[in-house]
C-alpha cells in the first residue's frame, strides 16, 4: 500500500525541519544495504549529531526546491539514496561514515551540500582535514591567553624597571661625586707637586 498525500506532506515537512537545523547534507548511494546495516549506520551517526534519513528522492527534491541553500542537492538525487544531515561536527560525521563504509563496502558518497555549495566526493573528504569547532575555539583561546600573558608581564616589568632606575640614581650620583672628588683630589696633588 502506497503512502497517502498527507503522509508525504508530513515527510516533506519533517525533511524541511531537519534541513533547517543542518549545516551539511551528504547524499549516499546505499543500494544493497540490509535493514540491519542501515540501523548500524544510524547508530554510528547519532553521536556526531547527524540524522540518517532514507527517503524517496522525489520527496527530498520537493523539500529542497524552495530553499536555495539546499537546491544544489538535486543533482545528486538519483537511484537509491540515504541522506546524512549533519547538525553539529562535520569532521566527526564524515569520519564515522567512512568507518561504516570500510566495514560494509556497499555505499558511496555521491556528493554533498554545504552553505549552498555543491561538494564533490573529494571536497567532502577534504572537510575532515579541517580543524573541528572545538579545536578552533581552543586555538583562539590559547592565542588570546598568550597575548594577555605577554601584556601582563610587560605591564609588571614597567614598575620593576622604574624602581631599579630610581634606586640606581642615588648610587650613580654617589659614584659620580666620588669620581669628581677623586679627580679633583688627584688634580690638586699634581699641582702641589
Amino acid at each position: 500500500m502506497g503512502r497517502t498525500l498527507e503522509d508525504k506532506k508530513s515527510i516533506v515537512a519533517d525533511l524541511k525541519g531537519i534541513l533547517s537545523e543542518s549545516s551539511l547534507a551528504l547524499v549516499i548511494e546505499y543500494q544493497g544495504l540490509s535493514v540491519a546495516e542501515i540501523s548500524d549506520l544510524r547508530q554510528r551517526m547519532r553521536p556526531t549529531g547527524t540524522v540518517c534519513k532514507r527517503t524517496k528522492n522525489t520527496l527530498m527534491r520537493i523539500a529542497v526546491q524552495e530553499d536555495e541553500q539546499w537546491q544544489p542537492m538535486t543533482q545528486y538525487l538519483q537511484d537509491s539514496s540515504v541522506f546524512l544531515l549533519v547538525k553539529e561536527d562535520l569532521k566527526d560525521a564524515i569520519k564515522a561514515y567512512e568507518e561504516f563504509q570500510k566495514a560494509t563496502k556497499k555505499t558511496a558518497i555521491r556528493g554533498g551540500v554545504l552553505e549552498g555549495q555543491a561538494l564533490s566526493v573529494d571536497e567532502v573528504k577534504a572537510l575532515k582535514e579541517l580543524p573541528s569547532k572545538q579545536e578552533l575555539m581552543a586555538r583562539i583561546a590559547g592565542s588570546l591567553n598568550a597575548v594577555a600573558t605577554k601584556l601582563a608581564v610587560g605591564v609588571n616589568q614597567v614598575p620593576t624597571k622604574l624602581a631599579k632606575g630610581i634606586n640606581e640614581v642615588p648610587s650613580s650620583l654617589v659614584r659620580a661625586v666620588k669620581a669628581v672628588s677623586e679627580k679633583e683630589g688627584s688634580g690638586d696633588s699634581q699641582e702641589a707637586a
